[in-house]
């Protein structure tokens, strides 16, 4: 199993003390997501994307971030998923299966603090979110206790950040507050790919009657890749972007931020949610 934690030796100073001491750390490599494409007898192999990552769920990982980026439309568009070794997972598609080749045409590199960087324009960042006629979802409703309550959900099952502190979690809801779905990662974007890859291959998309909760801030790749996976309402912890309340606008989602004990701020989508 890959680890997501590990130890080193640390100097401890508390009034004016010095100690050694043994302190846990949240591990980041690299992963690089490999495409298969073409037809059986004309394969081609793509390095798609290298993510500094948590390592963990990398299957799910890869399949979520190429869903997110548009690549991956049904998880019958996937053949084989292969582990080449422990910091390089290829996705295979299916022979005659349609992308857009535009897409592979460039190179992702993505830190753990950034998420996608070095793209050219506000246009590449925005993923084209192709979402059926039956979204939005506007009969939707949640109750203002239920969004109060995930955030100590969370952070129960949120086993190596409470080791390190230094981890980002993120979780999927039923519209109840009934826990679905939990992945960690040191990026916040991974750790979303993690879910949705999860979802994907699970059949579960679209996760238009869930609820997303993000353990930090909400920034605009993450509203995409909520939106690509049909999720309707978003809760951060933390502050959301301008780009992330505009998308949310644009795209109709409840977009909360600053999710603290029994106070939250309602940026996009306020019909959503009951206050009892």
């Amino acid at each position: 199993m890959p680890q997501a934690i590990t130890h080193t030796t640390i100097k401890r100073i508390n009034n004016s003390t010095i100690v050694d001491a043994q302190d846990v750390l949240a591990v980041e490599e690299p992963l690089e997501i490999r495409l298969a494409y073409g037809n059986n007898d004309s394969r081609h192999i793509k390095s798609i994307s290298v993510t500094m990552r948590t390592p963990g769920h990398d299957t799910e990982l890869a399949v979520g971030f190429l869903f997110t980026e548009g690549i991956l439309k049904s998880p019958t568009d996937t053949g084989n998923i292969t582990t080449i070794s422990e910091n390089i997972v290829q996705v295979a598609l299916q022979p005659g299966v349609a992308f857009d080749m535009q897409k592979l045409e460039r190179n992702f590199y993505t830190t753990s603090s950034c998420g996608v960087c070095g793209k050219a324009s506000i246009d590449a960042v925005k993923t084209t979110c192709e979402l059926p006629d039956a979204y939005p979802y506007d009969n939707l409703s949640c109750s203002a206790d239920t969004i109060c309550s995930l955030p100590d959900i969370l952070r129960t099952q949120q086993s190596v950040f409470e080791q390190t502190g230094g981890i980002h979690g993120c979780a999927l809801f039923d519209i109840n507050g009934a826990l679905v779905l939990m992945r960690e990662d040191v990026g916040r974007h991974n750790a979303l790919d993690k879910l949705v890859g999860t979802a994907f291959s699970g059949g579960l998309l679209q996760l238009d009657k869930h609820i997303l909760l993000l353990s930090g801030r909400a920034s605009f790749e993450l509203v995409q890749k909520a939106a690509m996976a049909g999720i309707k309402i978003i809760a951060a912890v933390g502050a959301p972007s301008s780009l992330a309340v505009q998308m949310a606008e644009d795209w109709n989602m409840t977009l909360i931020g600053f999710l603290r004990g029994e106070r939250f701020n309602i940026y996009s989508g306020a019909q959503r949610i009951k206050v009892s």
